[in-house]
């Protein structure tokens, strides 16, 4: 399980466009870590749009914004460009990522029980050590909230 000012769990998963992405790459920046259920949902797509028009805000912070589902390279892809997002999108099907993360947690919908991803945000800082955990999040307003949290000392 993470924690605040912990080491944020190394990771290398591919993009939407096949490129193995490091969790390393980022030292000297600060993020934006979300994990989201499946691409193309609503709440999916509206916390995606957020992030998306507010993308230049997140640059001027010197932050960078990742979203990890368990879809994989080819959804991402239709995803990303459907909705022309400016992020990264990382395909962890097989969901060890969002098991490091604490993440991927049994669920009940309409009776029914089955594994799947608790929306989270995790905000890392540029040395790598996790700075906020942002659990069960409503996906509308979200991004606002995170910016919120990055401009807070």
């Amino acid at each position: 399980m993470i924690e605040e000012g912990k080491a944020a769990p190394e990771f290398a998963l591919a993009d939407a466009g096949g490129r193995t992405v490091r969790l390393s790459n980022f030292r000297g920046k600060t993020v934006v870590l979300y994990f989201y259920p499946k691409d193309d949902t609503p709440g999916c797509t509206t916390e995606a749009c957020a992030f998306r028009d507010d993308h230049a805000a997140y640059g001027d912070r010197d932050a960078v914004i990742i979203g990890i589902s368990p879809d994989d390279v080819a959804s991402h892809a239709k995803f990303a460009e459907k909705y022309d997002l400016p992020f990264l999108l990382l395909a962890d099907p097989n969901h060890a990522v969002a098991e490091a993360y604490g993440v991927w947690k049994e669920k009940v919908n309409y009776g029914k029980t089955y594994w799947g991803i608790e929306r989270t945000t995790v905000v890392i800082d540029p040395r790598g050590r996790i700075r906020r955990i942002f659990r069960r999040v409503k996906p509308a307003g979200h991004s606002r909230e995170i910016l919120e949290a990055l401009a807070a000392p």
